[in-house]
């Protein structure tokens, strides 16, 4: 575990962080990715809403991890999934790099642990009253 050193040069940045209280679902191309009752927001600055949806609850056929990953100074490093039809094997219809996670995240942020974030312009992430 490691202190973010976004919060020591920026102790001003928020991120808040909480519980859905919806049910959430993701999906591409009609084909459901993801299903929760347990998701999480995250509101971070002037960044549109984020889900994160606990890994158990995705179904994980449809994503192949990739080599790309990104660095955050609040939250840590991130690794990246591609979305794939379970019914297609034509490489257009792959999303690269549509979905993130924090494997290890800096401390102010571990809740993120062992969840998945999905890039709404990309998917389809509907939310309904549970």
């Amino acid at each position: 575990m490691a202190t973010a050193p976004g919060f020591e040069k920026h102790p001003e940045h928020r991120i808040d962080t909480a519980i859905v209280a919806n049910h959430v679902r993701v999906s591409f191309n009609g084909e459901q990715i993801a299903d929760t009752r347990q998701a999480l927001q995250m509101n971070e600055g002037k960044y549109p809403p984020v889900f994160y949806v606990p890994r158990d609850d995705v179904d994980m056929a449809h994503l192949q991890a990739t080599d790309h990953e990104s660095y955050c100074p609040f939250k840590g490093q991130a690794s990246y999934f591609s979305v794939r039809e379970r019914s297609s094997q034509d490489a257009h219809t792959d999303l690269r790099n549509s979905v993130w996670s924090y494997e290890n995240p800096y401390d102010e942020c571990d809740q993120l642990r062992g969840y998945l974030a999905f890039y709404a312009d990309r998917l389809t992430i509907s939310t309904s009253p549970v």
